[in-house]
């Protein structure tokens, strides 16, 4: 089973030109609100004609401009789960699901957990349990491909966390191409196989998420990955490093090659914070006062001047760590990519 993608259509702003090619595997298109990521999505279940393109599944062609193919939403085999879910308000769950293809109805009910739930009406559901029918009824109509916009923006912080745990595993079992669209690349990196960052209407790089943290293709990809970027000036450093010299004041040193104007990209995991320099291999030290502390979860986000670190709550609280004090935040040149400036 694959699902094979180009799109070529004028937007507002810029020109929407994707090609994409999606195995039995899921892949993340991810981007800024206003990339494309939902026309696309719109393209393949038949929403949106593009000027030119074609959309080709396991072989049978749903779209192909040049042979003026274009078969209608309800003949393309896509189970769409929009960002809103869009259930029916009158309808029951068992109807909402049964709307999309009676057959499974009840199969689908049990294998989401949500048999007790349906008489209700999504009014009665929690964002969980309602992502749960919109998931069921995407499936009932057995698709060929499964489409998700934005499938976990509508949920509150730990009910996302749950979903997405629960989604992770339905997409890994399904063994369908699965391509779905966030503005969230930790959603992506959790959900997907493979990872596509999508800027005004073209990706920049597709990789495993892993690939696309270890090598951005471009300070955009970095940034948009939760990257640090500092720009500053790259000229030759000490005992074959690269020395940055950055627009914010200080000077860093990278194992990577350059020169000339560059982005530095490190990742706040790569960050050590402390009230002294370390007497270890980092070899970059940036003290300055620490801007701000923000909690998520049992992780804490320390802003030390330009740079963000990533350390657990356990380590802020030994630490006894406050805004506005004086810390160091230390990183090794081989935490750190070298970009070109943007």
């Amino acid at each position: 089973m694959a699902l094979d993608v180009h799109i070529a259509h004028p937007l507002r702003a810029f020109a929407l030109d994707v090609e994409l090619s999606v195995g039995a595997l899921t892949l993340a298109l991810v981007g800024p609100s206003g990339a494309g990521k939902t026309s696309v999505l719109r393209a393949i279940a038949g929403l949106l004609r593009p000027t030119s393109g074609s959309v080709v599944v396991d072989g049978e062609t749903w779209l192909d401009t040049t042979g003026n193919v274009d078969l209608a939403p309800e003949r393309r085999r896509v189970g769409l789960v929009f960002q809103e879910f869009a259930l029916f308000p009158h309808l029951t769950v068992r109807r909402n699901v049964g709307f999309a293809g009676r057959a499974r109805v009840t199969e689908l009910l049990e294998r989401f957990r949500i048999e007790h739930l349906a008489d209700a009406r999504p009014g009665e559901l929690s964002g969980g349990e309602r992502q749960r029918v919109a998931l069921a009824r995407a499936l009932a109509r057995d698709p060929a491909v499964l489409l998700l916009d934005e499938p976990l923006s509508a949920l509150d912080a730990f009910t996302r966390a749950q979903v997405r745990s629960e989604l992770r595993e339905l997409l890994r079992d399904l063994g369908l191409p699965a391509l779905l669209v966030t503005h969230d690349f930790e959603d992506a990196a959790a959900l997907a196989d493979r990872v596509g960052v999508l800027v005004d209407g073209r990706v920049l790089q597709t990789a495993p998420p892993s690939d696309l943290l270890a090598a951005p293709a471009d300070a955009f990809v970095a940034s948009f990955t939760g990257a640090n970027l500092l720009r500053g000036v790259a000229s030759a450093g000490p005992a074959g490093l690269t020395a940055v010299a950055l627009d914010a004041g200080f000077t860093v040193y990278t194992a990577d090659e350059g020169r000339g104007s560059v982005s530095v990209a490190v990742y706040p995991w790569e960050v050590a914070v402390a009230r002294d320099a370390p007497n270890d291999s980092a070899v970059n030290h940036v003290r300055a006062p620490i801007v701000s502390l923000v909690r998520l979860g049992n992780r804490v986000r320390a802003k030390i001047g330009p740079i963000t670190a990533e350390l657990t709550a356990q380590s802020v609280d030994r630490l006894g760590l406050k805004e506005g004090e004086v810390v160091v935040a230390s990183f090794k040149a081989t935490g750190t990519r070298l970009l070109p400036a943007p």
